[in-house]
């Protein structure tokens, strides 16, 4: 019994291990795999199964197969909803989760789809109608639970949940929100404001102001938190966030009118967002607008990109190698080495050597 005990015990410790695994790859090139052209733009981007590509497009939203490089384009310039006069297609948050994918479009009349993969479903689950509404990301805390977050429409940021698989949305009421600031709002550039470790929860601002908004318990209660990226301007600010664990965090951005300055654009937590700091500060890469951290890396490990080409910190980003001027606008990693990139007119495999 002893002998079966230990036994135990050490496949418990070594699934742990194998699930908690610290890979130091230290990273200096890329390898760039282009999958699809096209005359779109994409700001969004998921991955199914590691065999699917889902992303959000300037016309509506697509399919990319990995395996067999088909791919399906939703356009809804002939789509049976878009008969308003200030209908707005493009689409800048997508998620798969479970069966589903979901894309959220950014202005009036703002839409989200739940399409049922394997079915081939379609269905319209929320709509919001605002001069002022414009949204920019979309993530899952579980199966049952997710968020989509954006600018303000009245005195606080955008913040819509469901709980039950996506079926209905609500919108946060601002009594139980942190107000913004006037001018504070956030970039649709890479469905990147938003990052979940379990159950807490991280929403990045730009512009006026660039905050932290921070919920613990999936969207119930929300504190806001004070970074020291550039702000002041509508252009100015965090365009995207990252955390490798609970406490572990990257924010960064910079002002896209200003790509090369490399002041006040990226900053770490290492206390779960409450307090941030600036690293390679006016040294290394410019505006980015994607950050991620690498899979396994142990929180050293970033990459960030933009149009301005692709980036990739070894050491927490206090120093930046500049290792591809090919430009994009968000990816998201399959494993610890190879991600999905996509930007003006492409999607495209990145592999790191």
């Amino acid at each position: 019994m002893r002998i079966i005990s230990l036994l135990f015990l050490s496949l418990i410790f070594s699934l742990y291990v194998s699930e908690n695994k610290t890979i130091p790859h230290n990273f200096s090139e890329v390898e760039i795999e282009i999958l699809f052209e096209d005359s779109i733009s994409i700001r969004a981007l998921d991955i199914y199964k590691d065999t699917l590509v889902g992303f959000g497009h300037n016309k509506g939203y697509g399919f990319l197969d990995l395996t067999t490089k088909e791919v399906f384009l939703a356009d809804f310039e002939k789509d049976i909803f878009a008969k308003d006069n200030n209908w707005v297609a493009e689409q800048r948050a997508v998620v798969f989760k479970d069966n589903s994918f979901f894309s959220l479009g950014i202005g009036s009349p703002a839409r989200l789809r739940k399409i049922e993969i394997k079915e081939k479903k379609e269905k319209i689950v929320y709509t919001e109608t605002h001069e002022k509404v414009f949204y920019d990301a979309i993530a899952f805390w579980n199966l049952e639970e997710g968020i989509a977050m954006g600018d303000p429409t009245d005195s606080c940021l955008s913040i819509v949940i469901t709980r039950d698989r996506g079926e209905t949305w609500k919108k946060v009421s601002c009594k139980d929100l942190p107000p913004t600031v006037a001018g504070e709002a956030a970039f649709a550039a890479s469905n990147g404001n938003i990052s979940i470790i379990a159950d807490k929860t991280w929403v990045i601002s730009g512009g006026m102001k660039s905050r932290v908004f921070f919920s613990p318990d999936k969207g119930k209660t929300w504190k806001v938190f004070n970074t020291p990226i550039i702000q002041g301007k509508e252009t100015t600010g965090a365009y995207s966030i990252d955390f490798y664990d609970d406490k572990t965090g990257v924010i960064f951005g910079g002002d896209y009118t200003s790509p090369k300055s490399n002041t006040k654009n990226k900053a770490i937590t290492n206390d779960g967002g409450k307090t941030w700091e600036l690293v390679s500060d006016g040294t290394g890469t410019g505006y980015k607008s994607c950050v991620q951290y690498v899979p396994n890396g142990g929180g050293k490990e970033i990459v960030a990109l933009g149009f301005t080409g692709i980036s990739i910190s070894n050491d927490f980003g206090n120093t930046w190698q500049n290792i591809s001027k090919e430009g994009f606008y968000t990816l998201r990693f399959i494993n610890d080495s190879v991600a999905i990139a996509a930007g003006k007119n492409r999607v495209a495999r990145l592999i790191f050597k």
